[in-house]
């Protein structure tokens, strides 16, 4: 074979394997791992592009507070017990500084300690365990989570200008996929309930057949296509589905989070419905163990809950759309406005 022949061959497989790739990646398992891949990418790019700006700060905060302390004692020992106004003014000055620096601090995007806990003055202020900063890779597995589904609970947002402008072209990408994702699985549990609904509710395990002729003169039966699309579910039973999920989220999440089940519930709904108001956020209970236990508990499950719970939102908004469309059409029928 010539090499004229061999890359006239060469360049159709070539494209007959771009076909197979790009249909893999936008069905329904090739979007799932995509949009997994793309949020796992993005803690990555967030966590090396943040932390390294987060940590001089935390030490420069901490290495105040501590000569703060140092400089209130030394005032305490000095100072003459008798001389009580000129104690406070001493000490007033030097708390009024420290606040100060902390009110600049924060303008120029200190959060304060990245998680509560008692004050270890055995520890060097200059000595950070990696494990405290904010933007671990789950912090940053979070906040690239809440980018591309607009929840947004601004418990982490980017100080520097490249992860800003990262930010952006981030959303870009992303939110268009996870729209994306949001389609084909909705889909694909849309049809998978209605099934389930057809055959357990309804009781409807046959459909009406449809012959046709194969090729070879053979006769096929097959369920009519409309029989299947006349099923619809009753806009009870989607909003049933959707407040037992929300409910059912809010008892694990008071399990694991230490908050009521009002609480609990009540950040399931705002995350779900991509408002995210901020003030609870997942990840808070588990912030003073290990980071192990965090991947493996609260936070794996956070993300799983979101994901899932939002497909199955897309998939009860489809169902009651398609309920809404059929009661319209029965009442245009009844009142001779429609076929």
């Amino acid at each position: 074979m010539s090499d004229l022949e061999y890359e006239q061959n060469l360049w159709p497989r070539i494209k007959s394997a771009f076909r197979v790739l790009v249909a893999f990646t936008f069905s329904h398992v090739g979007v799932c791992g995509l949009v997994v891949g793309y949020i796992i990418c993005g803690a990555f790019l967030f966590q090396m592009m943040e932390s390294h700006e987060v940590e001089p700060m935390l030490k420069e905060v901490r290495q105040l507070r501590e000569e703060t302390a140092e400089k209130l004692l030394s005032i305490v020992l000095k100072s003459n017990t008798l001389e009580e106004e000129e104690f406070f003014r001493l000490a007033n000055v030097a708390i009024q500084n420290y606040t100060y620096e902390i009110v600049n601090a924060i303008s120029d995007g200190y959060d304060g300690e990245p998680k509560p806990k008692p004050l270890n003055w055995t520890k060097k202020a200059d000595s950070i365990d990696r494990k405290e900063m904010p933007w671990s890779f789950t912090g940053g597995f979070l906040y690239s989570l809440t980018v591309i589904t607009t929840i947004g609970y601004g418990n982490y947002a980017p100080k520097t200008a490249q992860g800003k402008a990262m930010t952006i072209l981030y959303g870009i990408i992303g939110m268009p996929l996870f729209l994306l994702y949001l389609s084909n699985i909705g889909d694909i549990l849309a049809r998978g309930f209605k099934w389930t609904f057809s055959r357990c509710c309804q009781c409807n395990w046959t459909f009406i057949k449809r012959r046709r002729i194969d090729e070879n003169g053979e006769v096929i039966e097959e369920p009519a296509q409309e029989e299947e699309e006349q099923i619809t579910v009753p806009i009870s039973l989607c909003l049933t589905l959707m407040v037992g999920y929300i409910w059912g989220g809010g008892l694990l999440f008071a399990e694991w989070e230490k908050w009521s089940v009002l609480d609990a519930s009540y950040f399931c709904f705002i995350s779900l419905s991509t408002i995210g108001f901020g003030d609870l956020v997942p990840g808070e209970a588990v912030a003073a163990e290990s980071l192990e236990d965090a991947i493996q508990y609260s936070f794996v499950f956070c993300s799983l809950y979101l994901l899932l719970g939002m497909a199955l939102i897309a998939m009860c908004f489809n169902l009651m759309q398609e309920e809404v469309i059929a009661k319209v059409r029965v009442c245009g029928r009844r009142l001779g406005c429609a076929r």
